[in-house]
């Protein structure tokens, strides 16, 4: 990035470049900006020679001349959780490929929304957006496509954007259906809460699903086998603790999420219950430690929505239309692994009591098996 001088140093510039080609400065500027006017012995001395002067074109300028920002906007809220992790992992695997900037702009409270919204509606921070798991007010939408900004929603369904989601009001019949087929009618849901602004609806979708799939049987859902908290395991395991002793016990607890139904297992284990032999356990996402875990559990693509996601970006950034369906709903299925099981014999009450030191039934090593009847969703139209 520099030359010597003698004894100064300077920033290599794009004239230095030219004069080392042999060119002029117009030519230089054509190829970096890959334009055809240019043979491929005169687009080899120039990137030879911004190699050799370690040559980096200021961004800003680049975008100015060509009337773009050169950079991707990704808005995602509580990007440190595993499955928005999980998720960021399939955008990063397109956009590293792009060639351009990934911007990442973090929403952890519900003051922040409105802000950052705003932002993306400014041509010269980003050339393109994809938003995770968040869905814009009505004022908000009309402002991104008043934009006229390319923007992809992933995890979130909002009419006039392209979209890939997920169905989970299918989802909790899913879980609820693997639980109801082992014998369960008992079953406890822990939810997940969170400020009203994020405009969130999976938990209640979720827990539609479960009510609706044990209405079918006869079963239901008290106010004493329903917790909710926000998405934290210390929370969750507060929650838990207060399900698996409610009375009658539940023989089986579903969770929002596998970070919230891990907690569930650590409560059992705190409580001395075995599991699935006492209380069966079932999560939601299928992350990384959910496979370590033994967790039975609900999949959903995370990483590929991701991806898709991505590439539905930069198809619509190249081309400015897309002739595809603007919704893609992914397949859900259930991944059933050793923390469900038949429901069994009512637990003692030395276990309700708070027993320490039992730990949850070990690994068998058998291979995670699916459920009988899995949803597989394709892409439909909106």
């Amino acid at each position: 990035m520099v030359r010597r001088t003698g004894e100064a140093t300077r920033t290599a510039t794009i004239k230095d470049v030219a004069a080392q080609a042999g060119v002029g400065i117009g030519t230089v500027s054509r190829v970096l900006n890959d334009h055809p006017a240019v043979t491929d012995d005169t687009r080899a001395r120039v990137r030879a020679a911004i190699a050799t002067l370690d040559y980096h074109p200021n961004r800003a300028a680049r975008a100015l001349s060509r009337r773009r920002a050169g950079s991707i906007a990704v808005l995602v809220p509580f990007f440190t959780h595993a499955s928005a992790i999980e998720r960021l992992r399939g955008v990063v695997s397109v956009l590293d490929e792009s060639g351009s900037e990934v911007v990442l702009f973090n929403v952890d409270h519900a003051a922040a929304l409105e802000a950052k919204f705003t932002q993306l509606t400014r041509r010269d921070l980003a050339d393109g957006a994809l938003v995770l798991s968040l869905r814009p007010n009505a004022d908000q939408a009309r402002r991104l496509r008043d934009s006229r900004l390319p923007v992809v929603m992933v995890d979130a369904d909002v009419p006039g954007f392209p979209a890939f989601v997920v169905d989970d009001v299918a989802g909790g019949r899913l879980a609820a259906r693997h639980l109801l087929d082992l014998g369960h009618r008992r079953i406890a849901y822990l939810g997940d809460t969170v400020d009203p602004a994020f405009r969130f609806i999976s938990s209640a979708r979720r827990q539609q699903g479960l009510v609706a799939e044990m209405t079918k049987v006869g079963a239901d859902l008290p106010p004493d086998r329903f917790g909710a908290g926000i998405h934290d395991s210390a929370v969750a395991l507060g929650v838990a603790m207060r399900l698996l002793q409610s009375e009658p016990p539940p023989t089986a607890v579903f969770a929002h999420s596998d970070t919230q139904a891990l907690a569930v297992l650590e409560a059992a284990n705190r409580l001395g219950l075995r599991v699935p032999d006492e209380v069966s356990v079932i999560g939601y996402d299928d992350i990384e430690l959910a496979g370590y875990a033994g967790l039975t559990t609900v999949r959903q693509p995370l990483f590929e929505s991701g991806r898709l996601g991505a590439q539905r970006l930069l198809s619509l950034m190249q081309h400015g239309t897309y002739d595809g369906p603007k919704r893609v709903e992914l397949p859900l299925e259930v991944v059933v692994r050793r923390t469900t099981g038949p429901v069994g014999a009512h637990r003692p009450q030395s276990r309700r009591s708070g027993a320490h030191g039992a730990h949850p039934t070990p690994a068998t090593g058998r291979p995670a098996r699916r459920a009988s009847r899995p949803v597989r969703r394709g892409n439909t139209n909106s």
